[in-house]
């Protein structure tokens, strides 16, 4: 490693005596003959103690206050005052626009070929990046159906 990966790692983790020792074998402190002494001769001995920013290392990120606040008990969110939407029945505009792989998946068990093949060509369209591995599967398909 270099000394300024080493540099940032004791930064980072001033608790962490192995990298300072490291730090200390690379670069030396002139100022700190003490420390270089001992990494020279004992290589598994501590450097001597520094002071540690216990609120840096204690500091909560936003992501830790979150998981705090959902831990804590039964919160939930409540809306506005108002009418509220009816969000019982779902709005279909059109069957068609129904399609998942489950329910190509489901075709497929029912025998329903061309179905099946239908909803893979519309799923190709939709998921651009997975247009491949659709085109796999309406080739297995139609392998399977010019063998019967």
């Amino acid at each position: 490693m270099k000394s300024k990966e080493i540099a940032s790692l004791v930064e980072k983790y001033p608790w962490w005596s192995e990298a300072r020792l490291h730090l200390a074998r690379q670069e030396g402190d002139a100022s700190d003959v003490r420390n270089r002494l001992i990494a020279r001769l004992h290589p598994l001995a501590t450097i001597s103690q520094q002071q540690i920013d216990v609120k840096r290392l204690t500091r909560l990120t936003d992501d830790d206050l979150i998981e705090r606040f959902l831990r804590h008990g039964n919160y939930r969110i409540v809306a506005d005052e108002g009418e509220a939407d009816d969000m019982a029945t779902p709005e279909i505009e059109d069957a068609e626009d129904m399609v998942s792989e489950e329910l190509a998946e489901i075709y497929l068990n029912q025998g329903l070929y061309m179905e099946a093949i239908e909803i893979y060509r519309k799923l190709s369209l939709l998921n651009s990046e997975k247009s491949i591995y659709f085109a796999e599967l309406i080739a297995k398909i139609e392998d399977k159906i010019e063998k019967k």
